[in-house]
């Protein structure tokens, strides 16, 4: 059997907010079903960095996490803003949560955090020969240290389950690839 797309009959909004909007749709599956409480989490996109600097040092931030409780090992990134690119939102979110300005920057993969009920879309780069050019510029809720691993040590960090962020490990596995390491 083909798998075809679900047929949207009606939608309402429970929640209009910046960061979150949820609404709740009726859809008709193509077995003819009537799902009539299909709840969606509308998000912003996001962007995410696996940075390296001139010296191939990766470069993280560790932050709190308020939602799980826990103090978080990550790779930079954040909200793209609206109307902005991509790859001008990862470069400026670098420049603001690390500091670091870089020579190259390429798209190494474009994924869904939870494609079941959100509808937004994750783009992670690479970025190489970082430099640090400008001090941090945080926006007032962001508490976050710099930190600077090894290729090795981000593996043995991957190895041991030290990085909590779905969305990070995947994009560092994708950027391990890239570098061939």
């Amino acid at each position: 059997m083909e798998i075809q797309k679900w047929q949207k009959l009606a939608s309402k909004y429970l929640v209009q907010e910046k960061w979150a909007t949820l609404r709740v749709d009726t859809c008709k599956l193509q077995n003819g079903t009537i799902k009539d409480d299909y709840y969606v989490l509308e998000y912003p996109n996001w962007v995410n960095a696996v940075a390296l600097t001139k010296d191939n040092q990766m470069i993280f931030v560790r932050q709190y996490r308020f939602a799980a409780d826990i103090i978080s090992l990550e790779i930079p990134g954040g909200v793209i803003d609206d109307g902005e690119a991509p790859e001008v939102a990862i470069k400026r979110e670098l420049l603001e949560e690390t500091g670091y300005s870089f020579e190259t920057c390429e798209l190494i993969a474009t994924l869904y955090p939870n494609p079941a009920t959100s509808t937004n879309k994750t783009f992670t780069y690479l970025l190489k020969g970082g430099v640090k050019t400008h001090q941090q510029h945080l926006d007032e809720h962001e508490i976050l240290n710099v930190e600077l691993y090894s290729i090795d040590e981000v593996k043995q960090l991957l190895k041991d389950n030290k990085i909590d962020q779905s969305l990070h490990t995947a994009g560092l596995f994708y950027g391990l690839a890239a570098l061939h390491a």
